[in-house]
């Protein structure tokens, strides 16, 4: 066997078993071998992604759950691929056309098109190497791409089935528009943002009425008045009764508008009285349809003004706003401005803000479908974790608007929608028509018009396993088992993924929806590059391994909680990987012969020693504690639950207690501490797998725990014991209890050789006064394991042991420790030592309580640093008592 070596070189085995697994097809899922499945389909990250850190815990915690379904014995597919990011993936191409001084109304759409997949052919995969870097064990053999022909088949079976049942429509609605993509967004597609701005209070004048008769209309889009048709008040706001009727004039414009009467207006906001502008905001939209106004559109698609804007056709909407206010001041129509923060809509991808906008769309009719997706909640067939998202969910669902599904961009799924120059014929067709199916005409075109990105992705778990082909993985992997995302594609993705499933698959698409929490710095703030704190995952991986960021990630991913990283944080997952490093080298080299991982069950017969049953007591702990966690997604508690283990159990204590045997003469306890060792250790490397899986493939194979052929990947999943499967498992239960007694014990006699100044190398002694007859049995048998952690030179366990004078001692569970120091240490020295620290305790304590008996300190301080000043306070406090204590057993000892 191969010597491991010294140091880990993390990326010499991160690239080694990520060529194996490949070339073993380790990953490969194959519905023929049966079983029980187990499905995760990956969230496609955008083919124009690069891996952030919110990539990294969602892939992480999928790699997760697949790795230890695949150890458990099911037949696992974890289907990756990517999505052809309609705006984002335009935006880029665009861009790179205009370092050509192209754009796409000169290339053209086919030759546009082209270009995109040219850029698609050389730059899409980037996201998806990273991913293999990070150890994703997805089935790469089956990557899918939302523009690949079947799936975009499978997009065109969609929206004709949805047409020819009238749930799609065409129509003019208020929709979200960004002017700089030049396309329609869906709400989710437009992130509002509290942004500070003015409230102008505008004076509309009577038509027919005096001078200072008025109506004071207050807004945040001045622009917008360009295109009011009335304007509103509430009917029971007494102040307006005498409107009723009336109407007053546009300003600039001098268009007459009716007063009207609407239950939707809000007395209490601005003045009460409201411009009704219907083409550019929704709610007026809505109370324009009421009342029957038509609608006037003042704004073209690139956000400039129209001609229906008068004086100020070709302005940009935010020039115009400049002018008109101008205008409006200098013909007294101005009330007032007054400091407003409102939220403000941006476009997701662009971050242009967004323009309410009147506008010809296909939309999909939603309260129909989404009835299905509702009852599959609450009956409980998809189940969100945390609980919480539930409500949420619901909320949603059960005041769902329509779809709006149209993009007015060139990127995606063209519209299956085709028109007759001929007859006027409309209708929706799969495949490319050579003819009007009304009058036969070859005078058709095709809607101009691309499908919304997730319109591909909301069909994505049943098309990637060839939907609408009834394939062997459709049939064998649908519906799929887990899905692990982000908070904010509930409505994006999920939600609507659970419509389509029910609705052409007639099955629920998942079982249960893990919500994870959004990655955060330090401080709280999401990370972004445009704040500038974002941490590069491929750097983590450079510096710290992929091992060590998978690792730490999942350490402080709570179930439900935001994550919080720095880059020092990976320092944890980094020394913690070391410290197995380390203990793997320890056990090779003190094993003679070939190494077998070995099975809990094979050690019961053997003639264990108290920590011998202890190790596997607790072990066995540890493989129900993190089965549990990772059943119910509390994939933290399952890292805590390794790293107490691993890190305390088993090397501070169990390998401190081997290394006595190891070097004692009893040959058959050696043997029996390094089965008990492999065992162990081999146990751990299993559970640790999911979430580190290149060192501990690596150590598998090192210590020869696998033929050449055999995968730590693909090892079994450890079992817990039962109870009744272990003979006299109460008294290994005892055995474990006594030594972790024991443990507290040396923990005890280590603080006294530390708190007295005793230097590590010197051996002295200690009496142990046992609570009881039994103990005391047990304390002589096991002497030597207590002796060489508490680097005694001689131990004593006496039952009637009565201290000739002051001593220092503590109580430990298992009774009294005591420590003769007397020819040890300089007791007047050491008196002098504990003296002077005293004096400084008290003398920083007394800075400390001047700081909080000061209440403007108090008041005024911020509460973080009150607190911290009063937990100082507490710690000497404890501190001054604890040395008043040991001064005065030396006192009394000297």
């Amino acid at each position: 066997m191969p010597e491991i070596e010294k140091n880990y070189d993390a990326r010499a085995v991160e690239e080694r078993w990520s060529r194996i697994w490949q070339e073993r097809r380790a990953f490969h899922a194959d519905p023929g071998r049966g079983g029980t499945p187990y499905t995760i389909v990956i969230p496609p990250p955008n083919v124009t992604g690069m891996l952030h850190m919110g990539h990294a815990l969602n892939a992480t915690i999928q790699d997760i759950l697949v790795r230890w379904r695949r150890m458990q014995g099911y037949n696992t597919l974890w289907a990756p691929g990517t999505d052809h990011a309609g705006i984002a993936t335009q935006n880029v191409v665009e861009r790179a056309l205009r370092k050509e001084r192209l754009d796409r109304e000169k290339l053209g759409r086919e030759k546009f098109i082209r270009r995109v997949w040219e850029w698609r052919e050389q730059y899409g995969s980037t996201i998806i190497r990273q991913l293999k870097r990070l150890g994703a064990s997805c089935d790469w053999e089956r990557e899918r791409f939302t523009m690949d022909e079947g799936l975009s088949a499978a997009v065109t079976e969609v929206f004709v089935r949805l047409y020819e049942k009238q749930l799609i429509y065409r129509g003019n609605y208020i929709i979200n528009w960004c002017p700089r993509c030049r396309t329609a967004l869906s709400d989710e597609e437009s992130e509002h943002v509290d942004t500070a701005g003015k409230l102008y209070y505008l004076r509309y004048p009577a038509r027919g009425g005096g001078r200072k008769d008025a109506l004071i209309v207050a807004t945040t889009r001045p622009e917008t008045m360009l295109g009011d048709v009335a304007l509103a008040v509430n009917p029971r706001d007494v102040r307006y009764r005498r409107w009723a009727g009336r109407q007053c004039l546009l300003p600039i414009l001098n268009r007459a508008l009716p007063v009207i009467q609407d239950d939707f207006v809000d007395p209490e906001f601005g003045t009460g009285v409201v411009k009704i502008t219907p083409a550019h905001d929704p709610n007026d939209f809505e109370m324009g349809r009421r009342h029957g106004l038509e609608p006037i559109n003042v704004m073209d698609d690139g956000g400039g003004m129209n001609a229906a804007a008068g004086p100020y056709s070709g302005l940009d909407r935010f020039e115009c706003r400049k002018r008109l206010l101008s205008d409006l001041t200098a013909a007294g129509l101005v009330e007032k401005i007054e400091d407003h923060t409102h939220a403000v809509g941006h476009c997701y991808r662009c971050q242009t803000v967004v323009e309410p906008r009147l506008s010809l769309q296909w939309f999909v009719r939603m309260a129909p479908l989404a009835r299905a997706a509702i009852a599959a909640v609450k009956d409980g067939r998809v189940q969100f974790i945390p609980e919480r998202w539930t409500k949420v969910y619901l909320d949603w669902m059960e005041n769902i608007r329509d779809w709006c599904i149209s993009r007015q961009i060139w990127w995606g799924h063209r519209i299956p929608v085709f028109y007759c120059r001929a007859c006027r014929h409309t209708w929706a067709a799969r495949g490319q028509p050579a003819a009007c199916p009304a009058c036969r005409s070859a005078e058709i075109d095709q809607d101009p018009d691309v499908l919304d990105t997730w319109f591909s992705s909301w069909i994505w778990p049943f098309s990637v396993l060839g939907w609408p082909q009834r394939t062997p993985e459709l049939k064998f992997y649908y519906p799929t088992n887990s899905l692990v995302t982000a908070a904010e594609i509930i409505f994006f993705w999920v939600a609507r993924m659970i419509v389509a499933g029910l609705e052409f698959m007639d099955r629920i698409p998942f079982e249960r929806v893990y919500i994870h929490g959004t990655v955060r710095d330090d401080s709280g703030r999401k990370m972004s590059k445009s704040l500038g704190n974002s941490i590069d995952p491929l750097t983590v991986i450079d510096e710290f391994s992929a091992d060590a960021l998978r690792f730490s990630m999942v350490m402080v991913a709570a179930v439900g909680q935001d994550v919080y990283l720095s880059k020092d944080k990976f320092a944890v997952g980094r020394n913690f990987l070391t410290k197995i490093w380390n203990a793997a080298r320890f056990l090779q080299m003190n094993t003679e012969g070939p190494a077998r991982a070995g099975e809990l069950r094979e050690l019961l017969p053997l003639p264990l020693a108290p920590d011998d049953k202890h190790i596997l007591v607790r072990l066995n702990d540890a493989i129900a504690a993190c089965t549990e966690n990772l059943e119910r997604f509390r994939f933290n508690d399952a890292a805590r639950e390794l790293y107490e283990f691993i890190w305390h159990q088993y090397c501070d204590w169990y390998i401190e207690y081997a290394k006595g045997v190891l070097s004692g003469g009893d040959a058959e306890a050696r043997r029996r501490v390094i089965a008990v060792m492999h065992c162990v250790f081999a146990h751990c490397l299993r559970l640790l797998h999911p979430m580190a899986p290149f060192i501990t493939e690596e150590l598998w194979h090192g210590l020869g725990y696998g033929g050449a052929d055999d995968l730590l990947m693909l090892a079994a999943w450890p079992k817990p014991m039962e109870t009744e499967e272990i003979a006299g498992w109460s008294d290994w239960q005892r055995m474990a209890a006594y030594v972790e007694d024991k443990h507290d014990l040396i923990r005890i006699g280590r603080t006294l050789r530390t708190d007295y100044g005793i230097p590590p190398a010197a051996k002295i002694a200690f009496v142990i006064k046992p609570e009881s007859k039994e103990t005391a049995l047990l304390l002589a048998a096991d002497e030597h394991a207590i002796s060489a952690p508490l680097r005694a030179r001689s131990l004593r366990v006496d039952p009637g042991y009565q201290p000739p004078g002051a001593m220092p001692n503590g109580i430990s569970r298992l009774g009294g420790v005591f420590m003769p120091v007397e020819g040890v240490i300089d007791i007047p020295a050491e008196r002098q030592r504990l003296a002077d620290q005293l004096d400084k305790a008290g003398g920083d304590l007394a800075a400390v309580n001047r700081k909080l008996d000061n209440l403007e300190f108090v008041r005024k301080a911020p509460r973080a640093v009150v607190e911290q000043q009063r937990a100082r306070q507490q710690e000497l406090l404890e501190k001054a008592e604890k040395l008043k204590r040991m001064l005065a057993v030396l006192t009394d000892a000297g």
